[in-house]
């Protein structure tokens, strides 16, 4: 099954600033720090979004929208808020005798406030608790979410970690990739917790598009593990050409066809790569495609193309882009001008719902989580 993500709008998520700033360099391997509480953490972790789920698939439970198993059917000659007051109802029986499937469905429910149930993050939290019980590695993952980001609850960083550890040793990926994450944020530089960082984006990387975009770019880097282009390029071509495409992957991509690092050098495939980011509002792409076709490299020059990407980028503020842009107006004829400005008020990003995902939660530069502990 492959997993659907969705943003939560309630929940500021892990940025790039150090996790624990305002509280000091904390270990987070010591088995201490998972018995402290911290009021003073600065960021949030990601709730692990439900997967459609599959008919007696045998796998992990997943929570559909609508909740299609109890909020369907029904007794045509009862109205409509009958049968969902029944359905929900039976829901709350089956999950408070213990049924975990639906103790995952009563939680997204109250975390989200589905179907005119009013939100109550208290509830959510309380069905959480039951299915993590449970084993259940989503319910672990959620609930390690809400403590840490201390929805429904106090924070409590502690608990929410080996929440995490527990989901990813039963193989949830996005419990793995909240772990990586937070050893990356964990305070000063340190090579214990950065190689910790590098086994979970391993550990998840086959499920997990972000995952292996991170540990590609580790090998890009030679960031813990040794510098290796080729296996860089495999991990990073293939995060950039999966239906869960994410920008970052597109240019770093398009950097190595230009560099023919990892691959062979191969112009085209990088505007190719490069295009694919522009469309989905990279904005390195955007001035570095500019520049190729401002200067004629890689292709012939087209001040067109590069005019209007320069626009594109001046009205999101990028440095020296509207400079650029103006230098470029000098040597253009007014027709092509016009065509510029008209491709750049015509052009509509359409980023991919996990690139849009990965903004929201993790920031617009995820290389920045090795970068700064390099």
């Amino acid at each position: 099954m492959q997993k659907i993500l969705f943003s939560i709008a309630f929940i500021t998520l892990l940025t790039t600033h150090n996790l624990f700033a305002a509280s000091g360099d904390v270990d987070l391997l010591s088995d201490e720090m998972f018995l402290s509480d911290s009021e003073t953490a600065q960021t949030d972790a990601r709730v692990d979004e439900p997967e459609e789920k599959e008919e007696k698939s045998g796998g992990i439970f997943g929570f559909m929208r609508p909740i299609t198993k109890f909020f369907s059917g029904g007794d045509s000659n009862e109205t409509t808020e009958e049968v969902e007051e029944d359905l929900f109802d039976k829901l709350t029986r089956s999950a408070d005798s213990g049924d975990v499937e639906s103790q995952m469905e009563l939680a997204y429910i109250y975390l989200y406030g589905v179907d005119d149930v009013e939100q109550d993050f208290t509830k959510a939290l309380h069905y959480y608790t039951l299915a993590a019980e449970q084993k259940d590695p989503i319910a672990l993952n959620n609930l390690g979410s809400l403590y840490f980001s201390g929805i429904g609850t106090q924070k409590n960083i502690g608990k929410a970690l080996g929440l995490f550890r527990e989901a990813a040793e039963l193989g949830n990926d996005n419990a793995a990739l909240n772990l990586a994450f937070i050893y990356l944020t964990g305070g000063k530089k340190n090579a214990e917790r950065n190689k910790r960082a590098i086994e979970l984006f391993e550990k998840a990387q086959a499920k997990n598009n972000i995952a292996k975009f991170m540990l590609g770019y580790a090998y890009y880097k030679g960031f813990v593990v040794p510098q290796d282009y080729e296996k860089a390029f495999q991990l990073i071509k293939a995060a950039a050409e999966s239906p869960a495409q994410i920008d970052e992957s597109q240019l770093i991509l398009a950097r190595m066809y230009a560099e023919g690092k990892g691959t062979v050098q191969n112009y085209q495939n990088a505007i190719n790569s490069y295009r694919s980011a522009v469309a989905q509002n990279n904005m390195e792409a955007v001035m570095e495609l500019a520049q190729i076709y401002a200067d004629g490299v890689m292709c012939a020059k087209n001040f067109v193309l590069a005019h209007s990407l320069f626009n594109i980028a001046s009205s999101k503020n990028v440095p020296d882009a509207a400079q650029k842009r103006d230098a470029l107006t000098a040597e253009m004829k007014l027709e092509e001008l016009t065509q510029a400005q008209e491709a750049a008020q015509n052009y509509q990003s359409a980023p991919s719902e996990l690139t849009s995902y990965i903004r929201q939660t993790y920031g617009s530069n995820i290389r920045k989580y090795i970068e700064n502990n390099m």
